[in-house]
């Protein structure tokens, strides 16, 4: 196991991947890292479908590329898909949201989506979050209720991309102390 910060550090979207399989063990890892990770009251607002059928992949893949903006066509090759989507969360949380005016599955699903690709990263593996999809189609592949929203789409699967240097604003401009 890395540090934390190195794997920070070493995580990176991949937009390319081998067709090499991922081993169930690594994905039950990474599942058992969602299952542990934060939500405001505990509520767990998410239920994450994993795909492995390639069918089903294609299916979705064809559902979070777009051809007239040229996106995401290389979602044909991750070997998993992980589709995330929001549940209702429990009554102490939805209480709080409405006390403060804050939405706080959408901010769960940010921090589960964000030990998913850690965890990954944490097996050697590459990961890339999707959020653009056709929710419509991903509801019909996958049988999901009308009632549910879809968040995100999860890539997962061994990368065939170097490691970028990553470009990220300097502490100076994201940090202040004592006041704004």
């Amino acid at each position: 196991m890395k540090s934390f910060l190195s794997l920070a550090q070493s995580r990176q979207s991949d937009r390319a991947f081998t067709e090499k399989p991922i081993e169930q063990d690594k994905i039950d890892r990474i599942l058992e890292a969602a299952r542990l990770a934060l939500s405001a009251c505990n509520a767990q607002p998410w239920k994450i479908v994993v795909v492995t059928d390639n069918e089903k992949r294609m299916q979705i893949a064809d559902a979070t590329a777009n051809k007239v903006l040229s996106m995401n066509h290389f979602t044909k090759q991750a070997q998993v898909q992980l589709i995330v989507i929001e549940e209702n969360a429990n009554f102490t949380s939805t209480v709080g949201g409405w006390a403060t005016n804050k939405h706080y599955p959408l901010i769960d699903i940010g921090i589960v989506a964000s030990y998913i690709c850690l965890a990954a990263a944490d097996e050697g593996l590459g990961s890339c979050i999707t959020g653009w999809c056709d929710e419509k189609k991903v509801r019909i592949a996958l049988d999901i209720p009308k009632n549910k929203r879809v968040m995100l789409v999860i890539l997962l699967g061994y990368s065939n991309q170097p490691l970028r240097i990553k470009k990220r604003k300097s502490l100076d401009k994201i940090v202040t102390w004592e006041k704004y």
